[in-house]
């Protein structure tokens, strides 16, 4: 039997009200001090690149690999996206990404759309990117060691921003919850960085300039042509993803708050088109389409930084 991609995501009903609206608040505030600073330097060549990342790391997180004890993890990429586009870029990226999952795919609820940005686009970001400045100009060995160690840490700061959101909003205890947490996502991360290092290395191989410069190298449009196309290649493995629950559902099963979340609702839900569930024609198009979607809005958000800047 074909089991679609588990749901990843904070749903609604697991964190209180007040602590969902926080983190609204210093989401707004960081997304839209990276407005404004992409707003200043975003270059015509680069806004395809910005595109391409959000499409990839879309597809790439519709992969579940599995872990220990019968739980599954993914790539985050916000240290990926963090180390080829700087941390404005990266933020906006990973923002498109999130939200699309959220609002077309039902990943993760709407009210806790703000935690899940949060912890997954703008922390990882900003670990991963604030270790990657001290070495950027180091070498290769230095670059790629710092790349997976900063992927680690950045699957360690979200698990326990998570942590801190249940905790406050009195839905678990947080001396059960954050070592659960913690002791599942570092073995998650070793995931993250495995595959941050790899896609690091074949770019310092093959388009150093990229992994120098950040958003400041030219992707040129081969670069982005062969981007879409390996995007469209990772959808092709969805079929082939782990159906075991992810680190934060695995840790709700555990310590009983699973039935908090809310149900949801919509014809793409849980990465399948309505009516093709179990099947991999459902997931992979649900893929294909949340990836356009993601680059589409990339594109036009992109396009308008550009056009003020």
């Amino acid at each position: 039997m074909y089991f679609s991609p588990v749901v990843l995501h904070i749903p609604d009903g697991f964190l209180s009200l007040t602590v969902a609206l926080v983190c609204w608040l210093l989401t707004v505030v960081l997304v839209g001090l990276a407005i404004s600073k992409t707003n200043r330097s975003l270059g015509d060549r680069q806004v395809p690149l910005m595109g391409v990342m959000a499409a990839f790391i879309f597809a790439a997180q519709m992969i579940n690999f599995p872990v220990a004890g019968g739980t599954s993890g993914h790539l985050i990429g916000g240290a990926l996206a963090a180390v080829l586009l700087g941390p404005w870029a990266a933020m906006i990226v990973m923002t498109a990404v999130i939200a699309v999952q959220a609002l077309l795919l039902q990943d993760g609820g709407l009210v806790a759309m703000g935690a899940n940005i949060l912890n997954m686009g703008l922390l990882t970001v900003a670990i991963s990117a604030g270790l990657y400045r001290v070495v950027a100009r180091r070498s290769a060995q230095v670059r790629l060691l710092v790349c997976g160690a900063a992927a680690w840490l950045a699957v360690l700061a979200g698990a326990l921003a998570t942590s801190l959101e249940l905790w406050l909003s009195s839905t678990v205890s947080l001396q059960v919850v954050v070592p659960a947490m913690l002791g599942l996502h570092a073995v998650i991360g070793v995931g993250e960085a495995l595959i941050t290092v790899a896609a690091v290395a074949f770019l310092l191989r093959t388009r150093p300039d990229l992994v120098t410069n950040g958003a400041d190298g030219p992707a040129g449009l081969g670069w982005v042509a062969a981007g879409l196309a390996l995007s469209a290649l990772t959808l092709l493995l969805v079929p082939f993803a782990s159906s075991d629950p992810d680190g934060l559902e695995r840790v709700a099963r555990d310590l009983g708050f699973l039935a908090r979340g809310q149900p949801r609702f919509g014809p793409l839900i849980d990465y399948a088109f309505a009516g093709l569930a179990d099947t991999p024609a459902a997931s992979i198009g649900a893929g294909l389409v949340g990836a356009l979607v993601v680059l589409a809005a990339i594109l036009v958000v992109g396009r308008a930084l550009r056009g003020r800047s």
